[in-house]
């Protein structure tokens, strides 16, 4: 069941926005992010949660999405997400930000994953200023954005497909708009050592 939670949780960048993703669900996920592992057990994040309009109109035109097509405005007008949840640092719980980097990607797949197990879908979100989102939503300064996660009922087709080494992993979208993400074989990703090595 992992395996195929792992499969169907794709980053989506087209939202039914009909479907209200309500202060409930994001509970929900960060309490499934609360558990993930964290460097030396530091646990230093704290969750800001958007979901009413308003919010979620104002944190928006601070993100940037799918940086590999420059010739497209994504989200589609009418397909954002309809929630997000900003993963901050709590400086006064630990002031070393590179520390928990890890710890970021560690929390935001928690999430991501129990989205999907929910029916609905997001993307981790990189692109921002920390200081504009903190800005715009009033945090203190003690509470510092690491990244950005948009969740919403997905409203588009993501088709995987496999490629052989040497070839571009870049992802692309057709002229029906569908979105194919290129991975590398297993076979051309995983390393086996040198068994008569440890033979002798």
């Amino acid at each position: 069941m992992l395996k195929d939670l792992v499969v169907k949780s794709r980053s989506y960048r087209g939202y039914d926005e009909s479907r209200r993703i309500t202060e409930q669900e994001l509970l929900e996920l960060v309490d499934c992010a609360r558990f993930a592992p964290y460097s030396v057990n530091g646990q230093p994040f704290c969750y800001l949660l958007l979901h009413e309009k308003e919010d979620t109109d104002r944190l928006q035109p601070l993100t940037g999405w799918a940086k590999a097509l420059p010739g497209m405005k994504l989200p589609h007008p009418g397909k954002c997400p309809t929630a997000f949840i900003v993963i901050c640092q709590n400086t006064e719980w630990d002031s070393n930000l590179s520390r928990y980097l890890r710890d970021v990607g560690a929390v935001a797949q928690t999430m991501l994953l129990a989205a999907t197990e929910m029916g609905l879908g997001g993307i981790m979100i990189g692109n921002f200023s920390p200081a504009k989102v903190s800005e715009a939503m009033k945090l203190p300064d003690t509470i510092v954005p690491m990244l950005i996660v948009a969740f919403g009922k997905p409203d588009e087709k993501i088709v995987l497909t496999e490629v052989s080494s040497g070839e571009s992993i870049k992802y692309y979208r057709d002229d029906q708009d569908v979105h194919y993400v290129p991975k590398r074989k297993l076979e051309d990703i995983v390393i086996r050592a040198n068994a008569e090595k440890y033979d002798k």
